[in-house]
């Protein structure tokens, strides 16, 4: 539907092009109800399912109280409209609009004699209530999070933000399931080239369908490939999505997506969280000294120790106990793989496991398995334990996208030491920081503050400073305004 046809005046044609073109009389949730206005004949269509069915029967009654109350008269369109008792009433010229309201779960009303339609919104879009996301979890702060309606997730977050310059601009992506999309900034403080990089992809997207709603937003608009390594942030929570703006970043709100996408984002986005912030600074920067620890673990413990097994020489005599003290069959770096791939399967099930059961799974594969492999032989002790540190360190990660690229660069890190060992280890180190150089999202080195460095906003990176000390936004996502707070 690509060429914009205008709304005829005779509703039997109107029908007819429901018929043919939506399904009317063969889809069941899609109905119109007919209605006689001063004589004259009044069509509503509607979607059930999507619409709130008070509000209707509200607007019905008003319209045929026009017939008690009104005479004949050639201005029925202009008092329909005063009578339409709703806050949201537009009016559509196009039957292209038409669809497309109907199908969003609008009313639609069309007046014989008119070439004009009026929609009403009076969606109710079935759904949760906001509740506190299950990845991001907090001890203290608010409990609401993203659900999967848009008009709720832009609520949330205008209830943080009540600036007269906060907007959301609305999209219509997918030429068939028409998502709704929006972008969300304030705008005195973003990149205008940035919101207009944004808005030229999303206006250039050509799919069928967002089925995978945000996921497949991200993959059109930074074409990602095979790099593991996530290019945005997804977060369900309204307080950081609010945070974000505030510092000039852009917001990308998808319909049936409970999680939002912030851009641009570097790699230390990824490892910040909530709760740094509903602490003090002083146990801010130590829970984030903690996470960065982990973090440190599951990329380097298991190379790292790998590296002193294969040649015990490079530890210093007081810590030479490290290393495996049984000989097995099986070389380390093969069990190390095995147990890593172990706990990736435990990971998966316990996804796929009722809630009731995955406690006890879990019980079984941490108790049984793991204490027969090694009487077994499968796998010496110390295997075990780093393999345990490592995947806590994975746990630590508040991204759950980039724990996963880090257990990716771990088992290639593992490799490339069992097959050159220290010369594979610093050429590996090397050329992964060298490869994180190379990410761009948006434009945005993946590795800033730290390269390029910018000592001010590197010093914010490592301690968690107040905020009433916190006077500039990131001069990453380039701000129109820089200071949050008036400078004295």
């Amino acid at each position: 539907m690509n060429n914009q046809i205008s709304i005829p005046p005779s509703l039997n044609e109107i029908e007819e092009y429901m018929k043919n073109r939506v399904g009317l009389g063969e889809s069941f949730d899609l109905d119109a109800r007919k209605l006689k206005i001063l004589k004259k004949n009044v069509h509503i269509y509607y979607l059930n399912g999507l619409n709130d069915t008070r509000f209707i029967m509200e607007i019905i009654e008003q319209l045929v109280e026009i017939n008690d109350h009104e005479k004949l008269s050639t201005h029925l369109f202009s008092i329909i409209e005063n009578r339409l008792v709703h806050q949201s009433v537009t009016q559509i010229e196009t039957l292209n609009e038409f669809v497309d309201q109907v199908l969003s779960g609008l009313i639609v009303i069309a007046v014989e004699g008119e070439t004009k339609a009026f929609t009403v919104d009076v969606r109710s879009y079935p759904g949760r209530t906001p509740q506190e996301p299950d990845t991001e979890k907090v001890v203290r702060g608010s409990r609401d999070g993203f659900v999967e309606n848009i008009v709720v997730n832009t609520a949330l977050t205008r209830r943080r933000i009540r600036d007269e310059r906060l907007r959301f601009e609305m999209f219509k992506v997918g030429e068939r399931s028409k998502t709704a999309v929006a972008i969300g900034y304030i705008k005195d403080i973003a990149d205008p080239d940035l919101i207009s990089v944004l808005k030229k992809e999303l206006e250039a997207i050509k799919i069928d369908g967002l089925t995978m709603a945000d996921k497949t937003i991200e993959e059109f608009l930074f074409k990602q490939g095979y790099n593991p390594y996530p290019l945005v942030r997804y977060t369900e929570r309204a307080d950081v999505a609010a945070t974000h703006i505030l510092e000039g970043h852009v917001i990308i709100y998808v319909d049936t997506s409970p999680s939002v996408i912030i851009t641009p984002t570097t790699i230390f986005h990824h490892l910040q969280h909530a709760e740094e912030y509903r602490q003090s600074p002083g146990v801010g920067t130590f829970v984030r000294w903690v996470r960065f620890i982990g973090v440190i673990a599951s990329l380097f413990l298991l190379p790292m120790w790998l590296l002193f097994a294969l040649e015990p020489s490079l530890l210093p005599e007081k810590i030479a106990f490290i290393g495996p003290n049984e000989t097995t069959n099986i070389p380390i770096v093969v069990q190390l793989f095995l147990a890593d791939i172990g706990i990736e399967f435990l990971r998966i099930a316990a996804i796929h496991t009722p809630t009731p059961l995955s406690t006890a799974m879990g019980l079984i594969a941490a108790v049984l398995i793991g204490q027969i492999a090694i009487d077994v032989g499968l796998f010496v002790s110390e295997v075990i334990l780093y393999v345990s540190v490592a995947a806590i360190g994975n746990y630590c990660t508040p991204s759950y996208e980039l724990s996963i690229a880090n257990k990716i660069a771990r088992l290639v890190l593992l490799i490339i030491v069992a097959m050159f060992h220290t010369p594979g280890f610093v050429i590996g180190f090397t050329l992964y920081i060298l490869w994180l150089i190379n990410i761009r999202s948006l434009n945005t080195p993946y590795l800033w503050p730290f390269l390029p460095f910018n000592p001010k906003a590197f010093a914010q990176i490592i301690l968690r400073r107040s905020i009433a000390g916190s006077v500039t936004r990131p001069s990453i996502v380039h701000p129109r305004d820089r200071y949050r707070q008036p400078v004295k």
